[in-house]
């Protein structure tokens, strides 16, 4: 396939994974352009998405093959919760919207849901024949939005991911593994963390920019997919290997306001309706991801 007149337009390019995904698509021959909410760059368009005059002109501009939906609030512990619902699903589904006003169909259009839309459910793997149970703003937000996107299945070109947790070099500090890490590369001696009791998929980021891209390549639409590897990990796992990996260990300690009442204490995913579309997928060991972002 000749991708070189290939155009992807990713919405919300700015964020950690708009950042490494576009530097993937673009070393895989794809012409990749982005929208930002305050960057201007040279590909970039300025795009609140609650706006649809803003999100018109970009799409007219590009007349994109394919889109990546990744624009939104990505911190469960954001302060305004209104945030979440008028960004998060308004802002995506105006999108959608804008789409079928210029009579755009895209090859394909791939929409960043969250696995937080489980919520809790006590189940040691989460499938997508689980009926989600949010637990918290930002995943009921995300799973408003797949049950509107849902609606658009039949007009548009549609796959909704679900990515489980996922870091790399370049995530900001305020997520748990960036927190981890910075803490030791500024060589400090203790740290304060939430609950301890939480294992998490913890996957690299590069492994979630590879799943996007056979997503944009595979005749899959209309579905819902876990972006997911089934590879939990303890979060006191992550600080013995950054022991290791620092040359020293660090003294953890429980800050009650770190605790979030309504934590999912599990939260890993089966892959396998992912790898029947796109074919099994391998990623690096998480000491490799840990090292990277420790080193960089």
């Amino acid at each position: 396939m000749d991708l070189a007149s290939n155009k992807v337009l990713v919405f919300g390019i700015e964020g950690f994974t708009g950042i490494h995904l576009s530097e993937y698509l673009k070393n895989t021959g794809y012409e990749v352009f982005g929208t930002s909410y305050s960057d201007t760059k040279d590909d970039f368009f300025q795009v609140d998405i609650t706006c649809n005059d803003d999100i018109l002109r970009a799409l007219k501009a590009v007349v994109p093959d394919y889109i990546i939906v990744l624009s939104g609030i990505s911190f469960p512990a954001h302060g305004n919760n209104e945030d979440f619902y008028n960004i998060n699903t308004i802002g995506a589904i105006n999108i959608l919207d804008v789409l079928i006003q210029l009579n755009q169909n895209p090859k394909k259009i791939i929409m960043a849901s969250s696995a937080t839309v489980y919520g809790n459910l006590g189940t040691e793997v989460l499938d997508e024949s689980l009926c989600p149970k949010p637990a918290n703003h930002y995943g009921a937000s995300k799973y408003a939005m797949e049950s509107m996107a849902k609606n658009y299945f039949s007009r548009l070109n549609i796959i909704i991911s679900r990515p489980f947790n996922y870091t790399g070099v370049g995530q900001m500090r305020h997520f748990l593994i960036p927190k981890i890490v910075n803490h030791f590369k500024d060589n400090k001696k203790n740290i304060e963390l939430g609950n301890l009791d939480v294992q998490r998929e913890f996957n690299d980021i590069t492994y979630v920019c590879e799943v996007y891209k056979k997503l944009l390549e595979c005749n899959g639409k209309s579905i819902i997919l876990n972006i997911s590897s089934n590879r939990g990990i303890q979060l006191l796992d992550v600080i013995e290997m950054m022991n290791k990996i620092a040359g020293y260990t660090i003294q953890v300690s429980v800050n009650p306001d770190f605790v979030r009442k309504d934590e999912i204490k599990t939260l890993t995913g089966s892959p396998e309706k992912l790898f029947d579309l796109i074919g099994k997928l391998e990623q690096v060991d998480f000491k490799t991801t840990l090292r990277k972002m420790f080193e960089s």
